[in-house]
């Protein structure tokens, strides 16, 4: 019996350990570490571990890579000296493993900051269903090709074979078929998947035209706001997020598009579940002009005609990686009259690294008093809006709440360079096994 309550008292004794190691700080310091991390070349590797000095002074740092990383002493911190990526392992006395985490380190990225307005001018890849327009038979109104299984944000991509550009095209083509009384085979994309649908035109008693019961759309446009242009390719990244049809909400894809330089005439503020705007006109005659060769999720890419400036900041300036984004004051640049940058405070109210690259990484808050007064907070066509911080780029404006134009979202500039390969490791001899461990099973509204 007293042998028994020996091992009771044992197995307590180590329960009350365990419980005291996981809830401790130093241990959820170690957990809080993430399992992926970029960093740029001859910058510190920030590695965020809450201990106390004479403990601190005896961690190791070891990697697969020689040279990856140096250090100038026990207490400083470990500095990046390579691009490329490895496996970092945290060892205490350099023999306990503590925690290993996969590093992409970057060769240092220096942009033009943005702000300017801009005009989109996009020319879809096919042309997009984006409504019906019913044709009247007898008593009834009809879509024909609704019934026969298309559905509004389709994009019609061929008709009988022949490519589709432009309205005309579809316009024409149902028109020459019903007058010879066959039907037509539209080629669809309908998400990732390619489909055939046989249409047979009905001839509309208004129009005296055949029609198929279809509103179709071949291009798009808006203001928006430059983020960035790397000054010796000229590659340039703007909005910060997807282009997609206003009816069907859908990402366009682009068969060819420009940008050109906008003046702003007026701003409506934004209100509570009112969001405001930008009112601009494209003139097409400034020195900002440039062909649009991506539309993705982190924003439009291309490249510019000519290098453009910033008065606001005449030399280019330093990319933040995400890890170095700290919440706090920060700046914003965009447009409010004419053509004139100005410069507005703001504030980083957080950092989310982890979440998805859907444009809402950093949530934030308009501070600026004018610019509350002005335009109530974020509206649209500040998308794309640079955020400067400590004198780097860290990210643009992406979305405004709408029940609270002062906040909204932004993405971080690491995201937008890496989408338009301005920001890769090279150099890399475990790309793939860094990649699987980075993808793998480890993981623990447009302003």
């Amino acid at each position: 019996m007293p042998c028994l309550s020996i091992k009771r008292l044992y197995v307590l004794f180590f329960l009350i350990l365990l419980i005291s190691g996981v809830f401790s700080p130093y241990t959820r310091s170690l957990a809080s570490l993430p399992a992926y991390q970029t960093a740029i070349v001859g910058e510190p590797l920030s590695f965020t571990l809450s201990m106390p000095p004479t403990l601190r002074k005896h961690i190791a740092l070891e990697t697969n890579r020689p040279g990856f990383l140096s250090r100038s002493g026990p207490a400083s911190p470990p500095l990046v000296c390579r691009p490329g990526e490895c496996f970092v392992h945290v060892k205490l006395f350099g023999v306990i493993p503590l925690r290993q985490v996969a590093v992409s380190a970057y060769p240092p990225v220096r942009v033009i900051p943005g702000g300017q307005a801009i005009g989109v001018l996009l020319r879809t890849q096919g042309v997009i269903v984006v409504g019906s327009a019913p044709v009247s038979s007898g008593n009834k109104e009809r879509s024909p090709a609704l019934e026969a299984g298309m559905r509004i944000g389709d994009v019609i991509v061929r008709i009988d074979g022949k490519s589709v550009t432009a309205e005309e095209d579809v316009r024409e083509a149902v028109d020459a078929a019903g007058r010879a009384g066959r039907a037509l085979v539209f080629e669809v994309k309908r998400g990732s998947r390619t489909l055939e649908v046989k249409v047979r035109p009905r001839l509309c008693p208004e129009t005296r035209r055949y029609r198929v019961g279809l509103l179709v759309r071949d291009s798009a446009a808006g203001v928006g706001t430059m983020t960035f242009c790397e000054p010796r390719s000229k590659i340039f990244g703007a909005l910060g997020h997807i282009i997609a049809d206003a009816d069907t909400s859908q990402g366009v894809e682009v068969a060819g598009g420009k940008i050109v330089e906008a003046t702003i005439q007026a701003v409506r503020p934004g209100r509570r579940g009112q969001p405001g705007e930008k009112v601009g006109v494209f003139y097409g005659d400034g020195g900002l002009v440039g062909e649009i060769t991506r539309n993705t999720g982190q924003g439009i890419f291309g490249t510019l005609e000519r290098e453009i400036s910033n008065p606001l900041y005449p030399r280019p300036i330093p990319v933040a990686l995400v890890s170095q984004v700290r919440p706090g004051p920060a700046e914003m640049l965009t447009v409010l009259h004419g053509r004139k940058i100005e410069k507005f405070s703001i504030e980083i109210v957080r950092v989310r690294p982890g979440v998805p690259a859907d444009g809402k990484n950093l949530v934030l808050k308009i501070t600026d008093r004018r610019l509350l007064r002005e335009a109530g907070g974020i509206v649209q066509g500040m998308s794309g809006s640079p955020i400067v911080q400590r004198g780097r780029l860290v990210g643009a404006v992406t979305h405004v709440f709408v029940n609270n134009p002062t906040r909204g979202y932004g993405i971080p500039a690491e995201n937008m360079l890496r989408a338009c390969g301005l920001l890769r490791a090279v150099d890399a001899s475990d790309r793939l096994s860094v990649r699987l461990y980075h993808e793998g099973g480890i993981r623990s509204n447009a302003a």
